[in-house]
């Protein structure tokens, strides 16, 4: 599925998608995309939140299929599918952001040659020991050894589900 969001200057926001589609049919898909966004938002096209592997991130970067990149943490391979597609993307010299997992991604942005946002939701808060702080922009991550993440036990057992 090929994502298509659009939001612009004037608070006009809409989400649609394309499908199916073959990472070969880009080439064709990716000049009327660019043009979409050009004419309805004026911004960038991200490509990232549905790329599971990187031979799907590489087919997009060699379409010229998107402005940035938004590998999603879990769906790209943790920290080294990660890593690998911010090589990718600096290799093309494409932007990279982050799509969802601001806990996580908010370090490895720290070592992406192109980083460029980081997508913040507070999701995990009420799950959290410390949440993290978002302060002018800026997320600040806790300056402890490992990633941060400090759960809150009691909250963890309030919510756990039985399966």
């Amino acid at each position: 599925m090929l994502l298509v969001e659009l939001l612009t200057e004037e608070g006009v926001t809409g989400r649609g998608y394309l499908a199916p589609y073959l990472p070969r049919s880009l080439k064709y898909l990716a000049p009327m995309v660019r043009d979409l966004g050009a004419r309805l938002a004026g911004g960038p096209g991200g490509a990232g939140a549905e790329r599971r592997r990187r031979a799907t991130l590489v087919h997009a970067l060699a379409a010229q299929a998107c402005d940035l990149v938004m590998p999603d943490l879990m769906r790209i391979g943790g920290v080294t599918g990660w890593l690998r597609a911010a090589a990718l993307a600096a290799a093309w010299g494409i932007d990279l952001s982050s799509h969802l997992y601001p806990e996580i991604s908010s370090h490895l942005m720290r070592v992406t040659p192109t980083a460029h946002w980081i997508e913040w939701q507070d999701w995990a808060h009420p799950v959290l020991g410390q949440p993290f702080l978002v302060k002018d922009g800026f997320i600040h991550p806790r300056e402890v050894p490992g990633n941060g993440l400090a759960w809150d036990g009691d909250a963890v057992r309030r919510y756990a589900v039985e399966c």
